[in-house]
C-alpha cells in the first residue's frame, strides 16, 4: 500500500533513494498530459537540485521517512564490524556496492563504507572504488546529521572515530 499524503508534510526530511536525504518543501498541483498531478517537492540543497515526486508515488519509487534512532544505532553498530570483501571482480564488487548505495537502506549503505574504508596503512583505493566510498559516506552521513539534528560535521566526525576506532 502505497502512502499517501497525509505520511509526508512539507518540512519533512525525506530520504530518496537514488539522492539521499532531502526536504520535502511543498506540496503543489500540476497538469500533465490533461491530468491534474500532485506533486512533492523535494529540494536538495547540498546538490541545488528539486525533485517533483507524484504523491501517489512517492512510496513506489522508494521515498521514505528518516531513519529511527534505533536503525542509525544498527548502522553504526555495521560500521563497527569487520568489512567483508568478497573475492569477486572488482565490476561486480562495484556493481553491488552501487546499488547498496542506491536503496536508501541505511545498514546496507554503512556495510558499503565498512567494506571500502582503508586505514592509513593499507594499500590505496583505486579511483572508482574512492567515487563509491564517498558517495556511500556522504549519504550516511548526512542520514546521522539529519536524524540527530546536528550538523554534517558532527556526524562525520562519528562515523569516522567508529571507522577509526575499528582498525584500532
Amino acid at each position: 500500500m502505497s502512502k499517501k499524503k497525509k505520511d509526508f508534510q512539507p518540512n519533512d526530511f525525506v530520504v530518496y533513494p537514488a539522492h539521499g536525504v532531502g526536504k520535502i518543501v511543498s506540496v503543489e498541483t500540476q497538469e500533465v498530459a490533461g491530468f491534474e498531478l500532485e506533486l512533492f517537492v523535494v529540494s536538495f540543497e547540498k546538490d541545488k537540485m528539486t525533485l517533483r515526486v507524484p504523491t501517489h508515488k512517492a512510496t513506489d519509487v522508494g521515498m521514505r521517512p528518516l531513519s529511527s534512532p534505533e536503525v542509525v544505532s544498527n548502522a553504526m553498530k555495521t560500521l563497527r564490524g569487520k568489512a567483508k570483501v568478497k573475492k569477486a571482480m572488482w565490476s561486480r564488487r562495484a556493481q553491488e556496492y552501487e546499488q547498496k548505495i542506491n536503496s536508501g537502506d541505511l545498514i546496507a549503505i554503512a556495510e558499503v563504507v565498512r567494506d571500502l574504508h582503508r586505514a592509513d596503512d593499507q594499500r590505496e583505493q583505486s579511483y572508482s572504488e574512492r567515487q563509491l566510498y564517498e558517495a556511500a559516506l556522504e549519504r550516511l552521513t548526512r542520514e546521522i546529521a539529519a536524524v540527530a539534528g546536528n550538523d554534517e560535521k558532527a556526524a562525520a566526525e562519528e562515523i569516522d572515530s567508529v571507522l577509526v576506532g575499528r582498525a584500532a
